[in-house]
């Protein structure tokens, strides 16, 4: 395990996406302050913005798992304007953690003021 990755959406526990994590290590939980979450209807997006906290799950993760979180958040490392999700990385009581922040407006979109997706 190389990577340290939060996740805040569809990638945690018992959501739709939590398969691409496994065998990937769960570390911990935490609330990240920097980061403000949006509904975007199928999922959660988060700016880097301060706010009361984002509920996160940190994991381990190794180089074939994260490619895979890449493709799923559409984050291109050679066209990073051309993402949906930056990739990010943000100090947690676990360590330093990469977390995909969303790319796109949403001045649209309702704030998740609880945190919590």
């Amino acid at each position: 395990m190389k990577h340290m990755v939060a996740v805040y959406g569809t990638l945690k526990r018992g959501h739709n996406n939590s398969h691409l994590l496994k065998g990937a290590r769960f570390i911990g939980e935490d609330s990240l302050s920097g980061l403000t979450l949006f509904n975007l209807g199928p999922y959660p997006g988060a700016l880097a913005k301060p706010s009361e906290g984002v509920l996160v799950e940190v994991y381990a993760v190794n180089d074939q798992i994260l490619t895979e979180l890449d493709i799923l958040e559409d984050y291109f490392p050679a066209a990073p304007g051309d993402s949906l999700y930056l990739r990010k990385r943000m100090a947690t009581k676990h360590g330093p953690a990469w977390v995909y922040i969303y790319n796109r407006p949403v001045q649209h979109q309702q704030r998740i003021s609880s945190g919590t997706w």
